[in-house]
């Protein structure tokens, strides 16, 4: 999603994120998490969208006139294979849908269909409102729009095929970025915090919070530059779960641990 610099009144999200996080640790499990590896990241990859296939991670970066998308060896963080947006586009996220690579778009109501071996350009598609974020179960898309509702789309026509109200104690739970399909959940960045939410996607309800402070090193980081956590992958044969952030220079392996109930 969009920089901080566009960002809406700073009060405003102070406020909603304390009201957030107050019903969260009240209501739902919280997560804390352990680093297991640190690989490299392009610090210039202003990260919208990432998966994990095959091997290799694929990420797509935003902001007009630097979007793209790549397929990138995860141990160097090498990119292996790019594709440059037109650059009136400011690319959002992306999904694998057997073998095609599907990205979104911001603001522009369009979205982009690839080869996913070549990048080549199949055709593109169109929806209403923003796309933020997409992932997929097996059978069919999940698409965030930055509201409390994620989209669900058929995966051969992109249609919508239906909506996913996602709530925490009973309340919508808005700006959901980068989405990933976790052993059953989606996992789910919530814009301009360092929370991942787990949400059952039978109904939508968020089932646990994942508490990412303090994951970038303040040396790591360089003002006016790195942005915030975006960004989730999970290689699902071998229980390995990945994230990152945009313009952050590393990518980490991560191991979530419940929080015990009495330091909540």
């Amino acid at each position: 999603m969009r920089p901080l610099a566009r960002s809406f009144p700073a009060i405003v999200f102070v406020c909603w994120a304390l009201a957030v996080a107050a019903r969260a640790r009240a209501t739902v499990p919280v997560y804390d998490y352990e680093i297991v590896h640190v690989f490299p990241h392009d610090p210039e990859a202003f990260t919208e969208g990432l998966f994990y296939l095959n091997g290799f991670l694929y990420e797509s970066t935003g902001l007009e006139g630097h979007s793209s998308i790549r397929k990138v060896r995860l141990q160097t963080g090498e990119v292996l294979e790019r594709h440059e947006i037109p650059g009136e586009y400011f690319g959002e996220g992306i999904v694998n849908w057997g073998s095609r690579l599907i990205e979104l778009t911001w603001q522009s109501h369009v979205g982009f269909v690839y080869d996913l071996k070549t990048f080549k350009p199949l055709k593109d598609f169109h929806y209403e409102g923003e796309g933020w974020a997409l992932t997929q179960d097996g059978t069919q898309i999940f698409m965030s729009d930055g509201t409390s509702t994620l989209r669900i789309l058929n995966p051969n026509t992109l249609l919508p095929a239906g909506m996913l109200p996602i709530t925490l104690d009973g309340k919508p739970v808005e700006r959901l970025n980068e989405l990933e399909w976790v052993k059953g959940e989606i996992f789910a960045n919530v814009w301009q915090t360092n929370w991942i939410l787990r949400i059952d996607p039978r109904d939508g309800r968020v089932v646990g919070i994942v508490d990412m402070r303090g994951l970038l090193p303040a040396e790591d980081t360089v003002a006016g530059k790195t942005d915030v956590l975006n960004g989730i992958a999970y290689d699902a044969q071998r229980d390995r779960l990945f994230v990152t952030g945009k313009n952050w220079p590393k990518l980490f392996e991560i191991r979530l641990k419940p929080r015990a109930t009495a330091s909540r």
